[in-house]
């Protein structure tokens, strides 16, 4: 048995009953609270500490599961300290409730485990800090509903209104307060005698009492209350607590509650019920089917930005123009394109590129991306999704300035999203192979595993997350009780009010998953499996087959796996697994399209990545679906010219690419565009147009359309203009003219298809929510560390020279430098370990348990027992030494 199971050696303190935990208790503390080893706590004492500070332990209760925080809610309102069976009676009733029974020892553990309780099952003491969070007071009514106990509500109340109360509740008289108060609580803890007193009760008074007792316990009354009030405030069924306010006391409501702290205790998490099954070749192949179009609209996003995206704003981020235009671009809902958007820049592949004008484009490592297989480019995707805290569902949104937050733009980061996306795939994992969850099941069992809750951050002020239930309406007859205004709380003791967070996070995770292909038809898909490092899926032999794909399929409750952070190692090893297991289910790319005659071409499937980047440059996307659609118009055409292609370079790829003889259509609109195809050459003056033919010159002078280029003729065949060589371009093509630009030599330039590229970016660092979770070098690292100075601390020391040679435990010794060198020699001939007080070259005090090993030239050498390691102290740096006692 454990030192804090044992009465015989009960702690006394949270630091006594961390030193009776083993190393593996420990690192199991430090792993559900890492804020506590960040820093390295110095010993166990200052651990204990930084375990009972409000921060730490409002971030444990917040990652407490829903029957865990009861049980923690339910020590806060029991005596202090509580047995085992007093929380037991308070969570299951007077009755008992086997479930209750089953799930309260774990609960229990887990509460030991983080450091918020602590002794034995005999003396069990919640950490004061969570007892003040969770206790009732007038300010903050408790989550159980529950008030103050009858000495905590009558303490203001004078002795002789308490002898008073005591006679007429037919008590006998005491002596005084104390025991008078004590009796009364007696009576109202005792079932036969409150049964006794209840049954002379008036039934307007009982009703009163059944519309506080599951809280609020407050209420209001009149300076003349009415019968049934003045009934219960007589007997201090009802005690006044403030003029015109009066309290259910805690022990009266436990025996009207039937000795229930809770009106519902929730033991065990809800399970996740399957809305309907599939078979899992149809979900695998839905979900491949979804990547794939992921893959293809990301690339289809960036190249719509090649030539450099769309300005940053001035406060970051794209506008909502951009954001629309985008949207319409790729043909989806802007939501959507705020998620691809978002994505594109999770993954390191877009950024903004850092000028003067910046603007947003693709990165270089985009280039690398599309030349990887399909499967790993998805897979790259798809990690970046996972560990992302930017959260494209709240774009639009307000912040708490009223500024509206924008896609790419600062503000979008919530820390809880990785680990919301990770628990629901993983919950998905849970469900037999190929079934799809049913949405609300889904999220009743995440707000049990984290509940939406309030907690008291300090300074008599609510956590920013409370949230109000509506004051209920006083009764019309006179002094009659009403409810007062809780916050934060509903009726049943769960947060109310607007879908949380972590809601939204699930519902966004589930749609995201489907749009990437994680999901196929709701269900999680053998890549999205592999993706997350979860267990091979079972298989649901015994379950009913459905009807239908919308027949509700009963799953009983299996406990979920928690999702396992995963090493970078890890994660790349089941990235790579994902994406083995989602190659053979790509369509394999095509390396030929069907010419038509109406100057149209038709990809029967994903196309060869040269040909569909030459075929994207040669010819615009006129529909997309399981075929896509290609139109060969003279602008396209010219678009591949400027590229650097000839006519006969784009004959000869047409014939090599087809399956269908070149449409004679197509082959006379390829030759019209590149005769035409730089008769007119523009340059730098700002920019002139020169070409061989005046009269074309002519033309152009006497088009009207031409007055804003700002053209004048220089020579015969030259014509100067105000504008530069990139609008003049633009200019002449809408006035439908096919100009070819030129160099300062007066060759052609050949616009390649090569877009810009930002220069090298890292993708956005998530936020993280809270420290990192310690690796198992750095706990046992830690450990070590703290077990060492807890040694240093602690150790029992023998006098110095008749006088000790720390006063406290904890303060340093003091002793002279003879006496140093003295008692570090003697050491050294009997083999002894002393305590000493060190200070190191930046001036850091620190103690520590040392074994000489030599001492010559002003230093001595010894193991360190603290650092567990041999090392050398010079002798004018340690403040004092003491022997340990035996």
């Amino acid at each position: 048995m454990s030192t804090e199971e044992n009465p015989a050696a009960a702690p006394r303190s949270l630091a006594e009953a961390l030193r009776g935990r083993d190393d593996v208790s420990l690192a199991a503390l430090l792993r559900s609270r890492p804020d506590l080893i960040t820093p390295v706590p110095t010993d166990l004492t200052q651990l204990a500490t930084r375990a009972g500070t409000r921060a730490s332990v409002v971030r444990a209760l917040e990652r407490l599961d829903r029957f865990t925080l009861q049980a923690a809610q339910a020590l806060a309102v029991a005596s202090d300290p509580a047995t085992y069976g007093e929380l037991l009676g308070l969570m299951a009733g007077d009755d008992g409730d086997p479930a209750v029974s089953a799930a309260l020892p774990h609960a229990l553990g887990t509460l030991r485990e983080q450091a918020l309780v602590w002794g034995g099952e005999d003396r069990l003491r919640l950490v004061r800090t969570a007892r003040e969070l969770l206790a009732p007071s007038p300010q903050h009514p408790s989550p159980t509903g529950l008030g103050p106990t009858v000495r905590e509500a009558a303490a203001g109340m004078s002795p002789g209104r308490i002898q008073e109360i005591v006679a007429t509740a037919g008590l006998p008289s005491t002596h005084d307060s104390v025991s008078a108060l004590e009796a009364l609580a007696g009576l109202f803890s005792d079932p036969e005698r409150m049964s006794a007193l209840l049954d002379q009760a008036p039934s307007e008074s009982v009703e009163v009492l059944e519309r506080l007792v599951w809280g609020p316990p407050y209420g209001q009354v009149t300076a003349d209350p009415a019968p049934r009030l003045r009934w219960l405030l007589d007997r201090g069924l009802l005690l006044p607590t403030a003029p015109g306010t009066v309290v259910l006391p805690r022990e009266v409501a436990l025996r009207l509650r039937a000795g229930r702290a809770h009106r519902t205790t929730e033991p065990v998490p809800p399970a996740v019920e399957a809305a309907a099954a599939h078979a899992p070749r149809i979900v695998d192949a839905t979900a491949a089917g979804q990547a794939y179009t992921a893959l293809a609209t990301v690339e289809e996003l960036l190249k719509d930005w090649h030539e450099g995206g769309p300005a940053v704003l001035r406060a970051g981020g794209l506008s909502v123009r951009d954001l629309k235009r985008t949207a319409v671009a790729l043909d989806v809902p802007e939501p959507v394109a705020a998620f691809w958007v978002e994505l594109a820049y999770a993954a390191g592949l877009l950024a903004s590129d850092g000028e003067a004008d910046e603007r947003y484009a693709a990165t270089p490592a985009y280039d690398e991306w599309l030349e990887r297989p399909a499967g790993e480019r998805w897979a790259r995707l798809a990690t970046a999704w996972l560990a992302a805290t930017r959260t494209p569902g709240v774009v639009g949104e307000r912040d708490a300035k009223d500024r509206t937050l924008s896609a790419l733009g600062p503000g979008l980061d919530r820390s809880a999203a990785p680990e919301v996306r990770h628990r629901v795939l993983a919950l998905l994992a849970g469900l037999p192979e190929g079934a799809a969850p049913d949405g609300e099941s889904l999220l009743a069992r995440l707000r049990w595993e984290r509940p939406p809750r309030v907690v008291r951050t300090g300074g008599g002020a609510p956590s920013p997350y409370a949230r109000r239930t509506p004051a209920q309406p006083a009764e019309g007859a006179r002094g009659a009780v009403a409810r007062a205004e809780t916050p934060g709380y509903a009726e049943d003791g769960r947060a109310g009010g607007e879908d949380d967070l972590r809601s939204r996070l699930a519902r966004w995770t589930l749609a995201e998953a489907e749009m990437l292909g994680v999901t196929g038809r709701g269900a999680l898909s053998s890549h999205g499996r592999a993706l997350i490092g979860a267990p091979a899926p079972r298989h649901a032999e015994a379950e009913p087959e459905p009807t239908g794909p919308g027949d509700k399929l009963p799953v009983h409750h299996r406990q979920a796996p928690a999702p396992r952070v995963l090493s970078p190692a890890e994660q790349a090893t089941a990235a790579a697994g994902a994406a083995r297991l989602l190659e053979p289910l790509l369509p394999e790319p095509l390396d030929h399209v069907l010419l038509q005659a109406d100057l149209t071409a038709v990809a029967p499937g994903p196309l060869e990545r040269p040909l569909a980047d030459m075929l994207g440059v040669l010819a615009d996307v006129e529909s997309k679906g399981g075929a896509t659609v290609y139109r060969f118009t003279p602008g396209s055409v010219r678009r591949a010219l400027d590229a650097g292609r000839s006519a006969a370079d784009l004959h000869a790829f047409l014939a090599a690419h087809s399956r269908t003889p070149v449409p004679q259509p197509l082959a006379y609109l390829i030759d019209d565009v590149a005769r035409r195809h730089g008769h007119l050459r523009v340059g730098a003056a700002s920019s002139y147009v020169r070409c061989d033919d005046d009269a074309v010159l002519n033309e152009i002078l006497a088009d009207k359309r031409a007055a804003g280029l700002g053209l004048r003729r220089l020579a015969p065949t030259v014509l100067a203009a105000r504008t530069d060589p990139a609008a003049l371009l633009e200019g002449l093509r809408a006035m439908g003219f096919a100009p070819a630009a030129e160099s300062a030599e007066g060759d052609v330039l050949i616009a390649r298809a090569d877009a810009y590229r930002t220069p090298p970016r890292t993708p956005p660092a998530p936020v993280p929510d809270g420290p990192p979770v310690p690796d198992d070098t750095l706990l046992a690292a830690a450990i070590r560390a703290v077990r060492a100075g807890d040694l240093a601390s602690t150790a029992p020391r023998k006098p110095v020279g008749g006088e000790a040679g720390g006063a406290e435990p904890g303060e340093l010794p003091r002793t002279s430098a003879a006496d140093t060198l003295a008692t570090l020699q003697a050491a050294v001939l009997t083999n002894d370990t002393v305590w000493i007080g060190y200070v190191n070259a930046e001036g850091a005090a620190s103690q520590r348990v040392i074994a000489p090993i030599r001492v010559e030239g002003g230093f001595v050498t010894a193991y360190d027992h603290t650092a567990d390691e041999v090392r050398t102290y010079p002798l004018h740096r340690i403040t004092g030494v003491a022997e340990l006692a035996d």
